[in-house]
């Protein structure tokens, strides 16, 4: 039996508490700390330079993963998190969260100590703004990474999380089992195409589950481990195509909420995609313009070669290139064991 023998989709973005990662640690593990660098030279004379001087303010290249393109951190609400960043003088920096969704209230500002500011206390993405000590300093935003405040499980009541249905998890029903995601990430329409990363937009991951089509929010376990994987994997496809030749990504199933996982024919009880650390992808790899299993090859090539390079992101890869599929695809996870299949 296959992890995920689903017939693939068109296109429309936790790591368990015991496994080597989860969305909450996660953005711990990015190391990051303030970073200092000399303060810049303003053009600026005398006291006018108080009036116009605004941080200089950036994520550090450990916020975007080991590929250096995942957009979003993740983190529990009010966690003290380490936000990779770098800025030419600390001292008295103030922030603030920006909400993404439209009628959020954004959160106060308060001093920044080090890299480590609190999250916000409401599920959904933030972006990080920086203010300097003076009263007139103007503020920066940083776009990227946004970071997606999770709604905790235990939020979730009788396999409902906030009206949306998500359903029960194995691990729910064995006593001594741990293996939930720590939480779900938030979506509503307006954040539908924010890019979790370079290649890879939230709508990408939501479960396609027709019967829930219109109830917002609706929740999505997505690992970030997941989305450095994939990266790297197109990026490796990448680099055997003719130069200036994209890649096409189209992701038929991300995450899948338990109660839609067992309407699915063949797919495994306990799929990793319940568990937001899986995708089934098509890439035209070979750039011929068509999805063969040649693809599906090419594909996964890759994916030996980033986790012979990445052993950390060790997980499982299931060739789904038969003439049962109308379109061939390839299953990737991070699960963190080797596993290898065909369907």
């Amino acid at each position: 039996m296959s992890e995920d023998a689903a017939a693939p989709r068109r296109r429309v973005p936790f790591r368990p508490r015991q496994r080597l990662a989860t969305l909450g640690v996660a953005v711990a593990s990015a190391i990051g700390a303030v970073q200092f660098l000399p303060p810049p030279e303003s053009g600026v004379p005398g006291p006018f330079t108080r009036l116009v001087a605004a941080p200089q303010a950036t994520a550090s290249p450990d916020a975007f993963g080991r590929s250096g393109a995942v957009r979003t951190l993740f983190a529990m609400p009010g966690e003290s998190m380490q936000f990779p960043l770098t800025v030419s003088d600390p001292r008295g920096l103030r922030y603030r969260w920006v909400p993404l969704a439209t009628g959020r209230v954004p959160e106060a500002t308060a001093r920044l100590l080090g890299a480590r500011p609190a999250a916000p206390s409401e599920p959904g993405f933030y972006r990080l703004a920086i203010t300097g000590p003076d009263s007139g300093a103007a503020e920066v935003v940083l776009q990227a990474p946004v970071l997606a405040v999770l709604a905790p499980f235990q939020q979730k009541v009788g396999g409902v999380l906030n009206g949306y249905r998500i359903g029960t998890y194995v691990a729910e029903r064995l006593r001594g089992q741990e293996e939930v995601p720590q939480g779900f990430v938030e979506v509503w329409p307006e954040v539908l195409e924010l890019r979790v990363s370079e290649n890879l937009r939230l709508s990408d991951f939501l479960t396609h589950d027709s019967r829930q089509e219109t109830v917002w929010p609706k929740y999505v376990a997505l690992s970030p481990r997941l989305l450095d994987k994939l990266e790297l994997v197109i990026a490796e496809v990448e680099r055997e195509r003719p130069a200036g030749v994209p890649v096409t990504v189209s992701v038929h199933s991300g995450f899948r909420t338990p109660a839609y996982n067992a309407r699915v024919e063949r797919a495994a009880r306990d799929s990793r995609h319940q568990h937001g650390d899986a995708a089934d992808v098509a890439i035209d790899a070979n750039g011929d313009g068509r999805l063969t299993a040649a693809d599906g090859q090419l594909v996964a090539r890759a994916v030996d070669r980033v986790e012979r390079a990445h052993p950390e992101l060790t997980g499982g890869l299931g060739l789904y290139v038969s003439r049962r599929y109308r379109t061939p695809y390839v299953h990737i996870d991070a699960r963190g064991a080797r596993a290898r299949w065909r369907g």
